[in-house]
Order: C-alpha cells, then sequence, then structure tokens
C-alpha cells in the first residue's frame, strides 16, 4: 500500500529558492528508499570543491544530467540551474546533493512546508537528531567485509548466525533481550549482553540520515545510513543484519586523524556511539567556507558558531606576558614561554627541585593564567596511602539522604571530576589543569593504574577497572606535578615516569629561583641581608637538593621585629639538623646567623 507523504522543500544556499520533492515508496538500488524532485526545482550552478572527490557518484549523476539537458538553465531564477523534468534520485540525500551541489544529510535537508524534517514521516525511524556510530568490519570471522562488501555494496552490516529470523527494525532493548537470552544461550553472559546492545543499536537506534564509520588498512571509511534494517541468510553467517549506506568515496588516514577523534575510534567494542565527537567527522575533508555554506541551509541561529568549525579548533594555550613574569618575579619572560611550551609539547610536566623553591606556588599560578582562572585548576597533594581509589575512581561508603542507610557506592576521584568537567561541551577548548603536589610521595604506578598508559597515549582509551567505561584522557587535561627533591633524587625516578612527564628544576643554584628573594626585598624595599644569607648558606650546604629555598624568606613576619631570627631558627635549622642527623655536624656553628654573618662581615 503506498504511504501518503507530503511535499518537501529545501532551499539552496544563500538565501537562494527552495526546490521541491515528495519522498517514494520504492527502493533504490542501495535500499533505501527514492525521492523524486519535482521539475522547476532551482538547483545551485556550481559545486563546493570537495564534492568531486567526496561524492564523486554524485557529482558524475549532476554533470551527466546537466549534459543531457535534464537539468538547464533556470528562467526563473538567473544565474541558478533547474530541473527540466521530474527526476527520481535513489535517496533523499542523493536528490539534495544534486540541487545543493555539496554532501547532503537529505533526512534532515529536506523538510515539509511545517518544517519537519523528512525523517520524522518513516515510521521506522527514531525521533530525534542524527547520531553518528563505528561498526568494526575489518575481521568479521577472519574476513574484511569493508573491502568485500560494504564498500563495494554500499553496506554496513552485523553478524548474527544464531538470531532468529523474523527480527523487526525498532524492536525494544527487552524484546530483544529475551530472543538473546534464548538463541545464544551457550554463550557467556558478557557476550549475551554485548550482542543485545549491538543488536538493538544497528535494529532500532539507527536511522536513515545517521553517519556510521569503519576502519580498514588503516583507513576511517565515512558513510550515511540511507535505508532500513534487513535480515538475510549470509556467507558462514558474517553479515546477516545489513543496512544500505551510502559511503564517501575516500578514506582518512587514521594517524592524520583528530586526536579526540581517534580516542574514541579506539574503543575496544564492535558498535560505538560517535555522537559525542560527529562534529569533527562532518568535517573531515571540507573547508571551513564549505562547512559554512552547508550552515547556510540548516534551521537555527545563523550567527552562532558551526560546530564542525568549532570541534576541530586548534586547543590553544596563551603566551606568557612581561606583567606575568613582572608579577612572580620571574627574571626572564623567555623562561616562563619555554615552561608552556613544555606543557604544549608533552601535557605533563614536574617541577622540582628543593624546599622553598616556591614549586607549588608557580605550579598554581601558572596554571590559572594558562587556564584562564582558577575554575579550571584542581589540586591534590599525594602520599604514601594514597591509591587509585582516591584518586580516580572507586567504591566508597556514601550515605543515601533519604534513608541515611550507609552503602558502597562507585565515586568519582579529583581527577575523574575534572577529565569530565574538561570533557563537557562547550569545556573543550578551555586548559584545564591538574595539580599535583608531592608527586614523588605516592606509588604512581598504583595510583594512575592503567591510566598511566594514557599519560603517554594521549590518543588512545582505556576500559576502566570499576566502572567499566572506556575512558581517555581529554586533550585539554594537563598535569602539573611539584617534586621535592629533598625526599627523593630525581636520579631515583624510574624511567616511566621520565618518559611520560617533562622535568623543570626549580633550584637555588640557577634561575628563575637563585636572584628570586633578591628581587622581591627589592619590590619589597626591604634591606639585601636575608638574601647575602640565603647564598653564603647554600653554599655550604654541598648536596644540592638539600639547598634552601627563598620562599621561607619570602613572608611578612620575617621582617617584623626578630622575625629573621625566629625563622631562621624554627624553619631553615630544623631542616639541616635533618639533613645531617648522625653525622654528628654542628648545624647551628655551621649553618647559625651568627656564623654566616661573621663570614659576610670577613669576605
Amino acid at each position: 500500500m503506498s504511504t501518503e507523504y507530503p511535499e518537501f522543500h529545501i532551499r539552496l544556499p544563500h538565501g537562494g529558492p527552495s526546490g521541491r520533492g515528495r519522498l517514494l515508496d520504492e527502493k533504490g538500488t542501495n535500499g533505501s528508499q527514492k525521492f523524486l524532485v519535482l521539475a522547476g526545482s532551482p538547483v545551485r550552478p556550481e559545486v563546493v570543491p570537495s564534492f568531486p572527490t567526496r561524492m564523486p557518484s554524485s557529482n558524475d549523476l549532476r554533470e551527466h544530467q546537466i549534459a543531457a539537458g535534464k537539468i538547464v538553465q533556470s528562467a526563473s531564477w538567473p544565474g541558478y540551474l533547474e530541473t527540466a523534468e521530474d527526476i527520481i534520485y535513489n535517496s533523499p540525500s542523493a536528490a539534495a546533493e544534486i540541487l545543493l551541489g555539496r554532501s547532503s544529510n537529505g533526512w534532515t535537508e529536506w523538510k515539509s512546508a511545517g518544517g519537519h524534517p523528512l525523517g520524522d514521516y518513516l515510521q521506522t525511524a527514531v525521533a530525534g537528531p542524527s547520531r553518528a556510530w563505528l561498526i568494526r568490519g575489518s575481521n568479521v570471522a577472519g574476513v574484511n567485509l569493508v573491502q568485500r562488501l560494504w564498500l563495494p555494496e554500499q553496506r554496513v552490516s552485523l553478524a548474527a548466525s544464531r538470531l532468529r529470523e523474523g527480527v523487526s527494525q525498532g524492536m525494544t532493548k527487552d524484546q530483544l533481550r529475551g530472543f538473546v537470552e534464548e538463541d545464544y544461550a551457550s554463550r557467556p553472559y558478557s557476550e549475551r549482553s554485548r550482542l543485545v546492545d549491538e543488536f538493538h543499536i544497528f535494529l532500532s537506534r539507527m536511522k536513515p540520515g545517521d553517519t556510521v564509520c569503519t576502519i580498514s588498512n588503516g583507513l576511517l571509511h565515512v558513510g550515511e545510513v540511507t535505508g532500513d534494517v534487513e535480515q538475510v541468510t549470509s556467507d558462514a553467517n558474517r553479515s546477516n543484519l545489513r543496512r544500505p549506506v551510502e559511503w564517501q568515496s575516500i578514506g582518512y588516514t587514521y594517524e592524520e586523524l583528530p586526536e579526540e577523534l581517534q580516542q574514541k575510534l579506539s574503543t575496544q567494542d564492535d558498535v560505538v556511539d560517535l555522537t559525542s565527537v560527529e562534529a569533527l567527522l562532518v568535517g573531515l575533508g571540507r573547508s571551513d567556507e564549505e562547512l559554512l555554506d552547508e550552515a547556510e541551509g540548516l534551521d537555527g541561529d545563523s550567527t552562532g558558531e558551526i560546530p564542525a568549525i568549532v570541534a576541530r579548533r586548534e586547543l590553544e594555550l596563551p603566551e606568557p606576558t612581561k606583567e606575568l613574569a613582572d608579577d612572580l618575579l620571574i627574571h626572564d619572560v623567555e623562561w616562563l614561554r619555554e615552561v608552556r611550551d613544555l606543557l604544549w609539547d608533552d601535557r605533563q610536566l614536574v617541577l622540582y627541585g628543593p624546599p622553598g623553591t616556591g614549586k607549588t606556588f608557580l605550579a598554581l599560578k601558572l596554571a590559572e593564567f594558562l587556564g584562564g582562572g582558577p575554575e579550571q585548576v584542581k589540586l591534590v597533594q599525594f602520599h604514601p596511602s594514597y591509591a587509585y581509589e582516591d584518586f580516580f575512581e572507586g567504591f566508597r561508603p556514601k550515605e543515601d539522604p533519604e534513608t541515611r542507610q550507609v552503602a558502597f557506592r562507585l565515586t568519582a576521584g579529583p581527577l575523574r571530576e575534572l577529565a569530565d568537567l574538561a570533557s563537557r561541551e562547550g569545556n573543550r577548548h578551555v586548559p584545564h589543569f591538574l595539580i599535583v603536589d608531592e608527586i614523588n610521595r605516592a606509588n604512581l604506578a598504583k595510583v594512575f593504574g592503567e591510566l598511566y598508559f594514557l599519560l603517554e597515549y594521549r590518543n588512545k582509551s582505556v576500559r576502566l577497572t570499576y566502572s567499566g567505561d572506556d575512558f581517555a584522557l581529554p586533550p585539554n587535561l594537563f598535569v602539573i606535578g611539584t617534586m621535592n627533591t629533598a625526599d627523593r633524587s630525581i636520579a631515583l625516578v624510574d624511567a616511566a615516569m621520565r618518559r611520560r612527564f617533562s622535568f623543570v628544576e626549580l633550584s637555588p643554584r640557577i634561575e628563575p629561583t637563585r636572584g628570586l628573594l633578591r628581587r622581591w626585598l627589592e619590590r619589597e624595599e626591604h634591606d639585601r641581608e636575608p638574601a647575602d644569607l640565603l647564598d653564603i648558606l647554600n653554599r655550604r650546604i654541598v648536596d644540592a637538593d638539600f639547598r634552601i629555598g627563598p620562599s621561607y624568606l619570602m613572608k611578612k613576619g620575617v621582617y617584623r621585629e626578630g622575625g629573621l631570627e625566629r625563622a631562621w631558627r624554627t624553619k631553615i635549622l630544623p631542616l639541616l639538623e635533618e639533613h645531617h642527623y648522625g653525622e654528628g655536624v654542628d648545624v647551628e656553628q655551621r649553618y647559625g646567623l651568627k656564623a654566616l654573618r661573621a663570614a659576610i662581615e670577613s669576605s
């Protein structure tokens, strides 16, 4: 029985006229419903630059129809072409591409007189906006279906060797679960659960107009779902459930894809929801001008930013300024720029040095500057008993606010919280910083767990221990650690940590720490004696890892009556007593203020 569809319209870019057409019940060669474009519909006179390479079949068809006189110069709209007769196309998207001269999603761009997209009028389609999916097919029972079936026949498929015949599109997940429990009873529970999810996506959540991707021979192939599911008997039951797809003719080199897209593609499942990175997929192979051109024909605020352009915008860390250097009393802004560049290259950095060299203060101030404010900065302090469950996620006792009963619930730690914040829509181009104070005091392999891998391989994802989610570190998440060399020499840092972090020294023997106290005393208009005392003190300390940083003497209390003597007696000498414990060194005689002042007078 024929279905009565309304007349649909599509507006040409830049405020152009609208074409008209109707959806037909008849199926095209790839399984999609055909679409009739009515005679007299306007056609864009040119195509966008990427159209011949991305959609060569539509481009060739358009050229052929122009040459055959089916598309001619328009008498009604000067400067445009128009259809000279009613023309039937294999799918709504193919029809839209011919008229618009660019790749198009006909299920959303053709609209009724009331402004509703064509996809809303399909009985089997799932309501809502288009989505994007990854389906793996390069190794299905040892066969590369992408090259053998999907690309040549314009299909995508799932193996369903045991699933009963007669499953229908739009089935509920509960119905499918019952079938899978019976039909795959001999399979492990985890496999049955996975099959339920995959079948439900393929049968009920996926719809015409959705984007579908797959990877084969190092290339990402992208296409558009153009029709409904069919269940067939296939060779060795490798492709029982099938959908028609219009694949782009070109593939995209995997290693050249955006990092965030690579992270999602590295997920271990065979069917993956890629909707969170759909904007990156939309932008592949297309210029900003082409994406702006496409946005002309879409509803919404034309002054807003185009998601595909925003998604591929490069993350930026602002350049440190002379004002920042002056505020931090850094000797040279170039030093700050080098630290910024190290963060940009590796995204993990450790500031190391003796106590009192301002490591934590500098880490916080630099992170706030680079991230645009304290809201993007979180600080945690490691200690020997710190664990993965504290840092990332784990089960913690929580009280139910209603029943007042305590139960163990999966609770996010500071890294998971910051990663989730950095991944939110609107935050992806804002740098976020995790400051790990005293990073060397914890067992890093134990604290980071499987996340230690992600510090080095930022374009990958891993399956989490507790939640079972696939997780990747957001590209805009940076880690700055601080390391006190009085607790642990950098020479003892293991190779795994060295490989994952850049190391920047803050030491009294080199700038910016060496002259920091003198610059501070000058700014605060204090006498230079504390700087002279600190210099001669550090010359008497042989081990560079135990020299004293200037921050002990950069406090207001030091410059009240008796403050310097008090700070020296209660802050600095105890550190040196611990350093020389058991060596028989008279710390007061060697490092006391009286001895140091005498040395200054005699020099």
